[in-house]
């Protein structure tokens, strides 16, 4: 699957990565529910970490599909919030 950090271009992940990833965009929720800011930043952080860890970076001209988008590391909670949709920024496509 292909994800796309905002601002820093596209990796590609295994299916696999997809209930991990799940679980760190859950918490992100949380955090955003909760309107820590340091709680949020961490989590956001801890999200964009595990996809640059385990995905596989993308050719700069590469122009494929993006399964999912996810914000900057700057992001603010308001950005995050209104990219959120009903199922998160991962949804549970099992």
């Amino acid at each position: 699957m292909i994800v796309r950090i905002m601002g820093e271009g596209q990796l590609d992940l295994s299916d696999a990565d997809l209930d991990l990833l799940n679980q760190f965009d859950s918490t992100l929720e949380e955090a955003i529910e909760s309107g820590s800011e340091e709680t949020f930043r961490e989590a956001l952080s801890d999200l964009l970490e595990r996809v640059r860890q385990d995905g596989k970076p993308l050719p700069p001209d590469s122009l494929e599909p993006s399964q999912f988008i996810l914000p900057h590391a700057d992001a603010s909670m308001e950005e995050v919030r209104t990219m959120l949709g009903d199922e998160g920024l991962i949804p549970d496509l099992t």
